[in-house]
């Protein structure tokens, strides 16, 4: 299992391995760990980039060693839940100690005249202003047991959320005449495919089963993506996102694969959400439109909420402070599916 997000930041993607992914540029943590060190970007770092040198590792030397399923996880060190963006206290004690020490909030009366976290000396931590509130962990069990849980987990039936409780269910295999509506869905999809962790060999081009649902507690969903990763002989990591359930009943763009904007936004006096158009549920089959029989290639799901305020913000909206210019105002929440192989 790799931990995919977690209060250090998500290490799905950079921009600069992914730089067609609008949504890359995520919660990264800017350091070393344990140093002040600004982190260099080396792809081993990062879950999408080293999906692909797992299938250049195949191709050359007969075994795949990153194979691997997704998780979340909090990482807190204060024995506390940490994964809710307007109920976030910190990483540490200190960062716990109030919004001043998290760097959310000025110290004195505006930001103008702020000292950089970083500048400050004593015992300030610099990074807390980059934590992330989150993450969670999500397993597809039988039974509420260790047995079946850890079993799950063995089989990489698992995924990775930003905080809320969001659910994503992703399946391969041959479901073109299997009905979204059918009451025996789930049933069909492991009867006639594969789910998340798995790998599949196809002679023809498979359909992808792709199920997401809210969590009522957070903001809508607004699109479902499908992520390929690839390695062509004698290329680099090669990528596409194709969006493949989009709110309000829309449908991608037949050439940029995205669907369009919903509208959704925030009201960042009050970190209200607009009204929005977001769904609940977001549903799709699809089939990859690139596919290349003979093309090894892992595929994983991306799932976005609307917008939402950031924990920093939510703090300087409580304290009656302008939020911290250096940090963003919103994100978008986020879960991520366990891969699946193809060929």
């Amino acid at each position: 299992m790799v931990e995919i997000t977690q209060i250090k930041g998500t290490s799905d993607t950079r921009p600069i391995f992914s730089p067609e992914d609008e949504w890359a540029d995520f919660e990264h943590y800017p350091f070393l760990i344990g140093s002040t060190r600004f982190s260099t970007e080396e792809e081993g770092g990062y879950v999408r980039p080293t999906l692909g040198l797992g299938l250049l590792a195949a191709r050359e030397h007969g075994v795949n060693p990153f194979d691997f399923g997704l998780i979340g996880s909090s990482d807190s060190h204060i024995a506390g839940g940490n994964y809710t963006e307007s109920a976030y206290t910190g990483k540490f004690p200190y960062d716990g100690s109030g919004p001043k020490q998290r760097g959310s909030i000025p110290v004195g009366e505006s930001w103008e005249d702020e000292v950089p976290m970083e500048k400050r000396g004593g015992s300030v931590n610099h990074t807390a202003p980059t934590y992330s509130a989150g993450a969670l962990a999500g397993v597809w069990a039988e039974s509420n047991t260790r047995e079946s849980i850890f079993a799950a987990f063995k089989r990489k039936e698992t995924f990775a959320t930003t905080g809320p409780r969001m659910r994503v269910r992703f399946f391969a295999g041959d479901y073109v005449d299997l009905a979204l509506d059918d009451a025996e869905l789930v049933q069909a999809a492991y009867r006639q495919g594969v789910a998340m962790g798995s790998k599949l060999t196809a002679s023809e081009v498979p359909t992808m089963l792709v199920w997401a649902a809210r969590d009522p507690l957070s903001a809508p969903l607004q699109r479902v993506q499908v992520i390929k990763v690839w390695r062509d002989a004698g290329e680099d990591h090669r990528e596409k996102i194709f969006d493949v359930a989009c709110s309000g009943g829309a449908l991608p763009d037949a050439k940029t694969h995205r669907c369009p904007d919903n509208g959704s936004d925030i009201d960042e006096a009050t970190c209200e959400l607009a009204p929005s158009h977001g769904n609940a549920e977001l549903k799709a089959k699809w089939r990859d439109p690139e596919w290349i029989q003979d093309q090894s290639a892992v595929y994983y799901v991306r799932v976005l909420e609307d917008p939402s305020c950031r924990w920093s913000t939510w703090d300087a909206v409580r304290n009656g402070t302008a939020p911290n210019p250096r940090l963003p105002i919103s994100l978008q929440e986020r879960a991520w599916s366990s891969p699946i192989w193809i060929n």
